[in-house]
Formats: structure tokens, sequence, C-alpha cells
């Protein structure tokens, strides 16, 4: 019993430590977890040498499915950006909703971008839209803002092949085509409640309009936006893959050839290289782009794509540590006598690491590497795992506030105080957050 609440004061320390130097010191994420993870493999009086071998398995078991992943959907997304698809989606879709429902039309756009732009680069490449359509109405900006912005956080959060959702699926061992299937339901309320419906309502309390200082995108130089359909079958195109092998998975006899077929073809690996090689021709060398310029483009992408991947793998490494420190029975042992269901608990462990420390990918990492052990050799199904992933990410956007970088993007880019900002940006993460708990909670109901 003294050694069990040894290793939970351990956790409690260390989690206090991480707040410290990410906020008070700050650090950056990656140096920060892996401190972190070392000290607390000490503290729990293992071998130094063992606990260096429990950080090169946590990075290296995460790393080798992760990396290529995100890699290759920082790639992807970044040409359709630099392509203008990203724009062309959303003009595309507002014409078919029409301009009375251009809220709608902003919110589909946001849910479909994010999957693999993004969340930043996405707001920034289509708030010129919202001002558009904010100076030929004369409605509120946040009429149309917030229908983008909660489409842009939901699948920024839910959905793979964004880097948050890849991670905790990984760490959790849920398959992607469950995490995006169950993803997408569950977001579908969450952008609908927080975006539309909660847009007309703020909109008239804050009457916020352009920010003078707010200078549009520049223009395409001399292209043409790519077509619509060409667009939304990239963007389509990996996950209908990924969803398929899952659903062979299901339906399909293991010696059948189509099944092997679909998974070869439907491994994300495969199925995101596909698209990327596709997305390099069809939006880049048809286009116009030289292949230099393509080239360029990738090897840009990977840049913020490298951070993102090294804050993933620390993750990883405090998994590990917590696992082998002995640290998962213990957790394990408590929530296994708590009254509250496990997907609540997974959601108030990433809300609260959320709330203190403002980042959701820390936020993410922290609540999957402290549910993983728990999940250690229980029965659990991929659809009651997918359900945990979705319940972490909800919990990691609950109530962005000034120590998020969100936060103040969102702030800047429609002129708001701060006050207002909060009124505005953090309810509608807030509201994000708790009905995609409850959607999760309906879901394990249908299949968990």
């Amino acid at each position: 019993m003294t050694h069990d609440l040894s290793l939970i004061a351990m956790v409690s320390g260390g989690i206090a430590l991480l707040h410290l130097l990410v906020i008070g010191s700050r650090r950056h994420d990656c140096p920060a977890l892996i401190l972190v993870s070392l000290l607390m493999g000490l503290a729990a009086l293992r071998p130094p040498a063992a606990v260096i071998r429990s950080i090169e398995v946590g990075m290296g078991e995460t790393l080798d499915f992760v990396a290529v992943v995100v890699g290759l959907g920082a790639m992807f997304g970044r040409l359709l950006e630099a392509s203008g698809g990203a724009e062309s989606l959303a003009r595309g879709l507002i014409r078919a909703f029409g301009e009375s429902k251009a809220q709608w039309a902003l919110a589909a756009t946001g849910f479909i971008v994010s999957i693999p732009v993004f969340f930043d680069v996405g707001f920034i490449i289509l708030v010129p839209l919202v001002y558009g359509l904010t100076r030929k109405t004369g409605r509120p900006v946040l009429y149309y803002g917030v229908p983008l912005l909660a489409g842009l956080a939901v699948t920024h959060a839910f959905v793979p092949p964004t880097p948050g959702p890849i991670a905790v699926a990984d760490l959790l061992g849920a398959e992607l085509g469950w995490v995006i299937l169950l993803g997408i339901v569950a977001g579908i309320p969450c952008t609908l409640v927080a975006g539309p419906l909660f847009a007309r309502w703020i909109a008239r309390r804050v009457p916020a309009g352009i920010p003078s200082y707010a200078e549009t995108a520049p223009p395409q130089a001399g292209r043409e936006l790519p077509p619509l359909g060409t667009v939304a079958a990239l963007i389509l195109l990996p996950l209908g893959l990924i969803l398929a092998n899952t659903v062979s998975k299901q339906v399909l006899a293991e010696t059948s050839r189509a099944r092997d077929v679909l998974m070869f073809a439907g491994h994300p690996f495969v199925a995101l290289l596909t698209a990327t090689l596709l997305c390099f021709w069809l939006l880049g060398t048809r286009r116009g782009f030289t292949r230099g310029e393509v080239q360029e483009i990738a090897a840009k992408a990977l840049e913020p794509a490298g951070i993102i991947i090294l804050v993933t793998g620390a993750g990883g490494v405090l998994k590990q540590v917590l696992i082998d420190s002995g640290v998962g029975d213990v957790v394990k042992n408590a929530l296994s006598g708590s009254p509250l269901p496990l997907l609540v608990l997974a959601f108030l462990v990433a809300a609260a690491v959320r709330v203190m420390q403002g980042s959701a990918t820390v936020a993410m990492m922290a609540g999957a590497g402290l549910i993983a052990p728990v999940l250690e050799g229980m029965p659990v199904s991929q659809p009651s795992r997918a359900l945990l992933v979705v319940s972490i990410a909800a919990g990691a956007t609950i109530a962005s506030h000034v120590n998020d970088s969100g936060f103040w993007l969102v702030n800047r880019y429609f002129g708001l105080s701060v006050s207002d900002t909060l009124r505005s940006w953090t309810v509608m993460t807030t509201l994000i957050a708790l009905v995609g708990l409850a959607a999760a909670g309906l879901l394990s109901l249908v299949v968990g």
C-alpha cells in the first residue's frame, strides 16, 4: 500500500512538474515530457539503465507508426493548401448550400478541410471567406466565423490522419478505421451544436465586425483553383480505403483474396501514400507546379510535422515509463474501483491537463498515457477503444483559454476582446467537448 501511494505521489508530482516546465518556464513540450518521464522513472526506484530502456522502447514503438502517417498527412495537407484546394472546397460548398445557408457550408468546409490540414493553417486560409460574407451581409463576424471554427476544431481533434487522434489511437491500440468512423459520427453533432446553432446565439451578443487591421489572403499566383470534385475525392480517398479495410475484417473470411487486397490498400501507410502521390500529381505538376516546387512544398510540410512527431513520441515515452514503473497496475486498480465509466475518466484526465496547461496535444498524450496501462490485458473491443480515443480528444478540446495559442489566433483575426473571446471561442470548445463525450457515451451503448 505504501509503495502504491508513493507511485501515485510520483505521478502527481510528475504531472505538476510538467505543467511548471511548459507553463512557468516555457520549455518546449517534447523535452519537458521526456525529462519528466526520466525523473518519474528514477523516482520509482528503477535502475537508470532500465529507465533509459523504457524511453527507447516508448519512443520507438510510438514513432514506428505515427511518424510515417503524420509525415505523409502533413505533405498531403500542405499541397492541398498551396494549390488552393481548401479554398476551392469552401467556395464550392457555399455555392451548393446557397448564401442563406452559408453557416452550414462553412461548418462542412471546416469539418472536411481539417482532416488533412492543421487547424491554424485551415483557419488562416479560409478566414477571408468569413470576411467576405460578413461584408456582403452585414452580419457579425462570429455568425460565420464560429461554424468554420467548430468544423475545423472537431475533425482536428477527432478524426485521423490529424496527429492527435493518430497518436492516441496508437497508444490505446485502436484501429484507425474505427477511430475515423466513430470520430466522424460523434463529430457531426458536435459541429452542429457548437457551430451554426451556437453561432446564431452568440452573434447577437457579440456583434463584432471585421477588425480594421485584418488582411485578406493573397490571391493565387496566376493559377485557377482546382476542381471541387478533385479536391473532395482526394480527401475522401484515404478515409475510404482505411474504412474499407476495417469493414473487410468484419464481413469477409480471413482466407478471402478480396480481404487481403483491402487490408493492404487500406493500411494507413498505403492509403495515405496513395492519396499523397495523387495529390502531388493532380494538384501539383498537372496544375502547373514544377517538380522542384512540389518537392519544396513537401519539404516545408515536414518542418511543423517533425515537431508534432517528436511530441507524440515523447507521449509514448511517458506511457512506457508509467507501465514499466508499475504505475499502470496502480492506476488500473484505482480506476477499477471508481464508479465512473472509463469513457468519463479518460475525458476528465485529458480535460484537467488541457485546462491547466493549454496544449491539446499534451492533454491527449497525458490522457492516453494514463489510460493505456488500464487497458493492458483487458478484453476491450476495437469500437470501445476508438470511443476512448474520441473521449480523450473531447476532453483535450475543452475550455481553450488564455494559455492556448488557438485562443489568441481567434482573438486577433476576429478583433475580439479577451472577455468576448472567452464568451465565444472558449464556450464553443467546451460545447464540442461536452457533446463529444455525450456522443461517445451513446455510441458505446450501440457498438461498445
